[in-house]
């Protein structure tokens, strides 16, 4: 009797819910993880072998997998992140895979380089430059590049030598460019409070066994040198580390601590890597070669074989939420990464999310609190600046009392920082003789003039235009006024406050990838920066020893809107930015601009309570069965015909279950009805602490039927409610 052919479920990195069987040619070990070329239709598609077959495909039907590629099979714990993050957000568990996929290139054989060996004959011609080249290669394998360089020779030398027979080139696999981080570096000196944390992580990361730990402290109170010893034992243990950053753009003074703690670079993973250096870091920590990675939140979904921490820095910010394709908080995700990995997770802030908060307190994160600055350092003093009270000149926008207090701050040799949230010149153009107002003709937004770059410019799709020269509604010529102060209109005014300080602009339009950032704050550590103007950017966690002022400008700009975490958000924002203030010796101090300095989150910022803000904010939230004591979940129906939307979004609604706990808002055009040429219509669903919506929504949205020119979008747990 002949025995059955053996078959698996393959996943494919494509909006599929489910995995396919395919057979395995005898001549094939697919085991569960490989990765293998199948066929899918009339093409070719590369997978993974996610289990064994059902068996619930007659066998004529069945085709052959093609072949296995040679990479390092997807580990189970990562297997089961992939099915876990599908379930949890309601997206196809092929487009999550496609994330754990994100670099193909990666998967097929490992990259070749040409390397030169001596032969053992010497040239009979043996001239200085030659023998210089003999010398560097010694006994060992170099690429002819590298040679040349060791021997302070150009390269021709290095052809004369091949082809004298005195050199032999080989191909070999691609040596590693990383250098191994050194975890027996000794780091800095400890304060109590420190070592104690440091000693409950290394403890948790020798157990070997998942443990959630919120890293509290303060701003500038060293929580970074407190989870290095947590990589340090990792890495002792010969396993690895992740490293999430909410901008790895801005990790500049974060790689620089890196490299002085543990005498090496660690691989980063961001979106301004090139093809080439991600293909190779990818298989790299695939391979175990890689020991630490700092990445943005997709470096969640790499391929590490042997995960000792995992490091979740800033763990508050909003950064860390992906509202395009598989909706998803790489926060969130991270603690289930680390439970599947049965390893522990640090959270490292100084102004934790309110659901950080709730997890603590409920039992299921730990809290290690480092509650003062490291060193001589003390916090900032914090004032409110009422503008109603001491408003600025006309047409100015910083008042009197922050322009007295720059004046001093530069007359001391010291820096000053000005915080506005807000790109650009001016956040709306409109003309003075009929009132109209430009805007994007794709989005239901103004446009944003740039005067740095001479256009108007949509934050929302990128469009831009030149700036016309007469209104485009009346025709009138001169008549177009910008209204509203951003970032570069005050970078003006504070040019012509103050002629002769020397002035940056620190925003995402004027800082454009990891080395500009990087060279621009190693210019105002240098002290050759007077006054940095800039948005949030600013406020990720940089050290600049001689900056004692922080002006923010407009402290209640994140408070309107309506949005549930309005107050959370502007808390958390103004207090990292005043945290850059006096982080060395010298004393801080911060002034913040507001109308309204007794609502609750200028009070707390001045009181310097923290907790009392938190308290109160997660009391109005439980009061409300918002969120972290109830669930959310929106659903976004798009078009570009509004129509359309429209009349799906009232079917939707119109099929909503009854369910006891559960709510459904909606539809209503969203906030901004039009983005990208699609109008947008949005359902809100509430429900509380448990059970999940999940089913609720899998349920309800399983039947609908929607048309190929309509998207019904689902965002579990939303971070915005534009």
């Amino acid at each position: 009797m002949t025995a059955p052919e053996a078959t698996v479920s393959v996943l494919l990195p494509l909006p599929l819910a489910g995995a396919y069987d395919y057979r395995v040619p005898e001549s094939l070990d697919a085991p569960p993880g490989s990765f293998v070329r199948v066929p899918l239709g009339p093409r070719t598609v590369t997978g993974v072998v996610w289990r064994e077959g059902e068996g619930d495909v007659v066998a004529e039907k069945l085709r052959d997998i093609e072949s296995v590629l040679p990479a390092p099979a997807m580990a189970k714990p990562m297997r089961d992140l992939v099915d876990w993050v599908a379930g949890y957000t309601l997206a196809a568990r092929g487009t999550v895979l496609r994330m754990a996929m994100s670099v193909p290139a990666a998967l097929e054989p490992a990259r070749l380089e040409t390397v030169l060996r001596r032969t053992g004959h010497d040239p009979d011609r043996l001239t200085p430059q030659r023998t210089a080249v003999l010398l560097a290669l010694g006994d060992g394998a170099m690429t002819p590049t590298a040679l040349a360089k060791a021997a302070g020779v150009g390269t021709g030398v290095v052809r004369g030598l091949v082809k004298a027979g005195a050199l032999v080139p080989e191909q070999r696999r691609a040596t590693s460019p990383w250098q191994q981080p050194d975890h027996a570096r000794p780091g800095p000196n400890l304060s109590p409070p420190q070592a104690a944390a440091a000693a409950a992580l290394i403890a948790d990361v020798e157990a070997r066994c998942f443990s959630a730990s919120l890293l509290d402290g303060v701003t500038g109170s060293g929580k970074t040198e407190v989870y290095f010893e947590a990589i340090a034992a990792a890495l002792a243990a010969g396993r690895q580390a992740l490293v999430l950053l909410p901008e790895i753009a801005l990790g500049a003074q974060w790689l620089a601590r890196f490299a002085e703690r543990f005498g090496a670079q660690p691989a980063q993973w961001h979106s301004d890597l090139g093809q080439t250096i991600r293909r190779d870091t990818w298989r790299a920590i695939a391979q175990g070669e890689v020991k630490v990675v700092v990445g943005a939140r997709s470096a969640l979904f790499l391929p590490f074989p042997d995960l000792g921490v995992i490091v979740v820095d800033e763990e508050h910010d909003a950064s860390y939420k992906q509202d395009e394709g598989v909706t998803y908080n790489a926060r969130d995700m991270a603690v289930v990464r680390a439970r599947f990995e049965s390893v522990p997770l640090v959270l490292a802030s100084a102004t934790p999310a309110l659901e950080t908060v709730h997890n603590v307190e409920r039992g299921r994160y730990r809290r290690l609190a480092l509650p003062d600055r490291h060193g001589v350092a003390e916090l900032p003093e914090i004032a409110a600046v009422d503008l109603r009270r001491t408003p600025p000149s006309r047409g100015r926008w910083l008042s009197p009392p922050l322009v007295e207090a720059m004046e001093e701050t530069l007359d001391r040799g010291e820096q000053a920082l000005l915080f506005l949230n807000r790109r650009g010149y001016a956040p709306l153009t409109l003309c003075r003789s009929c009132g109209h107002r430009l805007e994007c003709p794709n989005c239901s937004a103004w446009l944003v003039e740039h005067r740095l770059t001479h256009e108007l410019r949509c934050h929302h799709c990128d469009h831009r235009i030149a700036l016309p020269e007469e209104c485009p509604a009346c025709g009138s010529g001169d008549s177009l006024a910008a209204c509203g102060p951003g970032i570069e209109r005050l970078a003006e005014e504070v040019a012509v406050q103050f002629p002769d300080t020397r002035l940056a602009i620190m925003a995402s339009d004027t800082v454009h990838g990891p080395e500009a950032a990087a060279a621009l704050i190693n210019t105002v550590i240098a002290g050759e920066i007077d006054i940095l103007v800039g948005t949030q950017m600013v406020t990720k966690g940089h050290h600049f020893p001689a900056l004692t002022l922080v002006g923010v400008v407009d402290a209640d700009l994140g408070l309107a809107g309506g949005d549930l975490r309005a107050a959370e958000r502007t808390f958390q924002l103004l207090f990292q930015v005043a945290g850059r203030a006096g982080r060395a010796e010298r004393p801080g101090r911060v002034l913040l601009q507001t109308t309204a300095p007794e609502h609750p989150v200028m009070r707390a910022l001045v009181a310097g309570d923290r907790d009392r803000f938190v308290a109160s904010e997660m009391a109005e939230r439980r009061a409300a069965g918002m969120p972290p004591f109830g669930r959310l979940a929106a659903i976004v129906v798009s078009s570009a015909d509004a129509e359309a939307a429209r009349a799906v979004a009232a079917t939707l609604r119109r099929a909503a279950p009854d369910a006891k706990g559960v709510s459904v808002l909606g539809p209503a055009p969203a906030p901004l009805s039009l983005i990208r040429g699609r109008y947008r219509f949005r359902l809100l669903v509430s429900g509380g602490d448990s059970p999940p919506l999940q089913p609720y929504l899998a349920h309800w949205l399983g039947a609908l039927k929607v048309p190929s020119a309509v998207r019904v979008q689902v965002d579990v747990d939303p971070y915005g409610f534009l």
